[in-house]
């Protein structure tokens, strides 16, 4: 079924600096593609990679080394001079791992064990998150719209002092939340009146329109609903947005997903569940009542889950899903013009990455296309049945047990028809590990490539360098029996070409 193209408003595209931040130079080449896919602005979540100052300095990630001042009112330029409307993302209530990970502060958390979520009672959290936002506020110059994030904020109600609160029985968790959240917008427009302020909406999803009537957040903030399913309940979205709009919260915003909401640690996403998410989001504006408009959405791209999980499928590899989504959006439906107009944006032959053929030289429109290649080339090996389910393998299964090698019961022939396989896999990764560093150290820094190589490829490289142990501690088995038998006739003779 298609649907009318999605009306007038911005089109943004989250960049999630949180996990595998780009280096400068690739960061703007980045910006040049998201200018020619017809991108209006960015939502920037920095997290640790801002250069906070002062008392915030240890915020600052250790790993690797944040943007400079000076790299990110250059990204700004180089946004506004492609006609973009760069807006910061702040987490103030939820999802401050990366703030609350540290020591000292540790006494702001609601639970000890709860790492991500603000104590909502202390004056000294509230003055920290005011901190950051200023901080970010101000190396934003000209900033119009800002976004206080307030998304999963877990575990809220269950620190000591959120219950001595909750005591009385006319207060609720979710007044609990609203205090806070509007306790932060109100200072953020007392100091900024100009600035728009956006929200996640999802803690407000089961707030009656009387809550949120009386919460003081309406006129004050704009709901952002995000949902990045590839089913997304079209009638529910509908009734929640017109539900926010009835409470007089008329400016509202959409969040779609091009990449990061498969799973946790994806590695080569499938560009069609993507499109699917915003042909379902197509479908909400195309039902809303007249009166209900939506300012934009915002096209997110996680990167982690949170700042604690691993990372999720890289940006290069996610760009003809990008691409796809865009060309969606603009046409209503993923007809063949639509497909056609991405395809040709990228220089590419398909917006399935998985399906990326190799290209020699690699085209200028599709930057970082090399590493997608390789990363596609390296997750089919490693995802091949011989290697995934190695120790399944008839002959280690079968002649190779734990049983086995303990009481030396092992077959050397069947041990060589092991060791070449073994050899033959670990000498395939080996290649593909070292093309994708290469080419990931063009453009992500060295941190990045060590933490996507180790998650990616440890474990693979750890079963087979122990059977090559195992191969090698054999082997010295049988040259001895083979000396206490004969002095003068080898009887087997075989070499562990692995280091273990």
């Amino acid at each position: 079924m298609q649907c009318p193209p999605w009306p007038k408003g911005k089109k943004l595209v989250h960049l999630d600096l949180k996990g595998a931040p780009p280096r400068t130079e690739y960061l703007h080449q980045l910006i040049e593609l998201f200018s020619r896919l017809g991108v209006d602005g960015l939502l920037v979540e920095y997290e640790d990679m801002f250069p906070y100052q002062g008392e915030l300095k240890l915020l600052q990630a250790t790993a690797q080394t944040p943007y400079s001042r000076e790299e990110i009112l250059n990204m700004q330029e180089l946004a506004k001079s492609k006609g973009m409307e760069v807006i910061p993302l702040v987490q103030t209530f939820g999802h401050l791992e990366f703030v609350l990970k540290h020591r000292p502060l540790w006494g702001l958390r609601e639970l000890p064990h709860c790492v991500g979520t603000l104590n909502p009672h202390t004056e000294d959290g509230y003055r920290l998150v005011m901190e950051m936002l200023r901080q970010v506020v101000e190396l934003h110059p000209g900033v119009n719209t800002l976004h206080i994030g307030a998304d999963e904020v877990y575990m809220l109600g269950e620190g000591e002092q959120s219950k001595q609160w909750l005591v009385s029985p006319e207060r609720t968790v979710q007044q609990l939340f609203l205090n806070h959240v509007t306790k932060v917008a109100q200072a953020v427009k007392e100091a900024w009146p100009h600035i728009n302020i956006i929200m996640w909406d999802d803690m407000m999803r089961d707030m009656s329109q009387d809550t949120l009537k009386a919460s003081g957040l309406v006129g004050l903030v704009q709901p952002m609903l995000w949902d990045y399913t590839p089913d997304l309940d079209v009638d529910r979205t509908v009734s929640l947005l017109e539900k926010y709009h009835s409470a007089g919260m008329s400016e509202l915003w959409a969040a779609s997903s091009f990449k990061g909401s498969t799973s946790v640690y994806t590695c080569v996403l499938l560009t069609q569940r993507h499109v699917d998410n915003h042909l379902q989001w197509l479908k909400v504006a195309s039902s809303l009542s007249a009166g209900v408009k939506l300012r934009g959405i915002a096209i997110t791209g996680w990167q982690r889950y949170d700042h604690l999980s691993v990372l999720c499928e890289l940006i290069p590899v996610a760009l003809p899903s990008l691409a796809a989504c865009l060309e969606t959006l603009v046409h209503g439906q993923f007809s063949s013009e639509a497909q056609s107009k991405a395809t040709e944006k990228l220089g590419v032959s398909t917006v399935e990455v998985s399906a990326l053929e190799r290209q020699s030289p690699v085209n200028s429109l599709f930057p970082g296309r090399r590493l997608a290649e390789v990363i596609v080339e390296l997750d089919v090996l490693l995802n091949l049945e011989d290697i995934r389910f190695f120790e399944r393998n008839m002959y280690v299964r079968g002649w190779f047990s734990l049983y086995q090698r303990q009481r030396k019961l092992v077959h050397p022939l069947i041990t060589m028809q092991i060791h070449s396989q073994a050899s033959t896999f670990l000498s395939l990764l080996q290649q593909k590990t070292e093309a994708v560093r290469v080419e990931m150290l063009g453009l992500y820094p060295e941190s990045t490539v060590q933490e996507w190589i180790e998650e990616h490829l440890l474990q693979a490289y750890k079963t087979l360098q122990q059977r090559a142990h195992s191969l090698h501690i054999t082997d010295r088995i049988h040259e001895e029996r083979e000396r206490e038998m004969t002095s003068n006739k080898v009887l087997f003779k075989w070499h562990c070409m692995v280091s273990v």
